[in-house]
């Protein structure tokens, strides 16, 4: 696991992690972010795949981007806890880190899933993230680089923090 401060529109690896809406057709944040870098073709794979439910994950081709996949899986919306969002934001995490290896893919990078307008708690968001991501790498047969790509300053110092921990 790394963690790395920019934009993931921009990262070569084999798939990079869409925080998308349920409808998979684009929106705001990193999802408006990536299907404007991919190119409209994107919106039409999108348009097919009948959307995706919080947790789920689906894959697309990357098109205009430098990644050759990318994942889409929708995060959870904050709603104080006791709506079983921590189970929902680790199961997006671990159902796009599945479906990157049933494609036998070696690389993906995620984004900082719902805690944008969706109003996850960062700090706990991070934990969430890297305690999935650890446990799944755990079981993996085959190694996969993971990659936290973060916008901010205040997130990119989070990550490190804990995937520093377990390094």
């Amino acid at each position: 696991m790394t963690v790395v401060k920019g934009d993931i529109t921009k990262l070569r690896v084999d798939a990079i992690v869409n925080a998308a809406n349920k409808t998979l057709l684009g929106g705001g944040g990193v999802d408006g972010a990536i299907h404007r870098a991919a190119g409209p073709q994107l919106l039409v794979e999108c348009r097919g795949l009948g959307g995706c439910e919080t947790g789920q994950a689906k894959m697309t081709a990357g098109y205009k981007l430098p990644a050759k996949h990318v994942i889409h899986t929708v995060g959870p919306v904050w709603k104080g806890g006791g709506g079983g969002e921590e189970t929902l934001l680790h199961d997006c995490y671990w159902n796009s880190l599945d479906l990157a290896a049933r494609h036998g893919l070696a690389s993906i990078a995620f984004p900082c899933i719902s805690t944008g307008v969706y109003g996850y708690p960062a700090d706990h968001a991070a934990r969430v993230a890297v305690n999935a991501v650890k446990a799944y790498l755990a079981k993996m047969k085959s190694p996969m680089d993971v990659v936290f790509c973060c916008f901010s300053d205040e997130d990119e110092a989070r990550y490190k923090k804990l995937v520093d921990k377990i390094a």
